[in-house]
């Protein structure tokens, strides 16, 4: 039987309306640490607890599993009888409790739910639809509400305490930086270890940070440091020997020079898009589609050649021919020259030619005298 959302089935005063307002349920096969074997029990999340009962009608649960010890929720990949089965490891404070759901889907609903009770957000690297994100947000938003209704009215603080991202900060932040819970910065650190095994992220208590980090001991290995801000300026890591740094680099850097490069910032490229992409709405219909652009760039006309006469007139664009009247423009115009002598004698033939016209000339006028 798959987990279904709430339905209350004991009437006004029964045993399970006492219970904090249940978010999910459904049957799980637990074993706790001490247990040898998985038993089948239908669970229930109510408020921060899980609550199993020996089937779905009855009133009394017979253990209770206050998830405010949590520390780490991962897969199991061990096979199981059941081949659709997916298995779940719950690791608390007093140690690790295994569970087994019906399947894939219901052991990806199951963490959201955990998830969300635990750090009051919803998960964002989960594979759920959006009806499922939704149902997360509300669980969120009851718990918030049951915890501040429980929580006894006290006189109001003189200052409220800041939100880690609102603490003034000295220096710059580093970019291992991580706004994340305690749980998304381990997730994040298993998901890509290529990246880096160590990020600073904001602390649960809302007043400081944390440095976590993973590394890799027959399976993941966290741990988590807390870094506080001193009121003279700069931080401090608070380990058995407190670390001073006077800055969040410091800090950093003081991580991997103690353990001798074995830790490194996490330094994760964020990713951005390819293709440039844009709404339009139809002109038909008006419904608006995303359209991708063309990746290559738009092909141009191509040019035409420039026009030439096809009669040049500009004496540059035709082949130089000999010309009298270049070789004598460079001469200098002075008569004694010998060179202009030399270029305006008339050649033998031109002088015989001019003497034969000159003497036809000459008879013609005798003639007509």
């Amino acid at each position: 039987m798959a987990a279904a959302p709430v339905r209350q089935r004991s009437g006004p005063g029964g045993p399970r309306a006492q219970l904090p307002p249940c978010y999910y349920e459904g049957y799980l096969e637990k074993r706790g640490p001490k247990e040898k074997a998985s038993r089948r029990l239908w669970t229930c999340l109510c408020g921060n607890s899980l609550y199993f009962f020996n089937n779905a009608k009855d009133s009394h649960f017979v253990e209770k599993l206050d998830l405010s010890g949590f520390v780490s929720l991962k897969d199991d990949c061990s096979r199981d009888r059941n081949l659709e089965a997916a298995r779940l490891i719950l690791r608390m404070k007093d140690g690790e409790t295994k569970i087994t759901a019906p399947n894939l889907e219901s052991r990806e609903l199951w963490k959201g739910f955990l998830y969300s009770v635990v750090d009051l957000n919803v998960p964002s690297y989960l594979t759920l639809l959006p009806g499922q994100l939704q149902m997360l947000k509300e669980v969120v938003d009851k718990e918030r509400s049951r915890r501040r209704t429980r929580t006894p009215t006290r006189a109001p603080p003189s200052r409220a305490p800041p939100s880690p991202l609102s603490v003034p900060l000295v220096g710059e932040i580093p970019p291992c930086f991580r706004p994340v819970s305690r749980t998304e910065a381990e997730v994040l650190l298993e998901r890509h270890p290529d990246c880096g095994n160590m990020l600073l992220r904001p602390g649960r208590d809302g007043c400081s940070l944390a440095v976590t980090t993973r590394q890799d001991l027959n399976g993941s290995v966290f741990r988590h440091y807390r870094v506080t801000q001193r009121d003279q300026g700069g931080y401090i890591i608070d380990v058995e020997n407190p670390i001073p740094c006077a800055t969040l680099h410091e800090v950093i850097d003081a991580l991997v020079e103690k353990t001798a490069g074995t830790l490194q910032p996490f330094l994760l490229e964020e990713p951005y898009e390819e293709n440039i992409t844009y709404v339009s709405a139809n002109d038909e219909n008006g419904e608006r589609i995303l359209h991708t652009a063309p990746s290559s760039p738009l092909p141009k006309a191509p040019a035409l050649p420039p026009k030439q006469d096809r009669w040049p007139s500009s004496p540059l664009n035709r082949s130089p021919a000999p010309d009298r009247r270049i070789l004598t423009s460079s001469v200098p115009a002075s008569p004694t020259n010998p060179m202009r002598r030399l270029i305006l004698s008339p050649s033998p033939l031109a002088q015989t030619f001019n003497e034969e016209l000159k003497r036809k000339l000459e008879k013609r006028r005798a003639s007509q005298e």
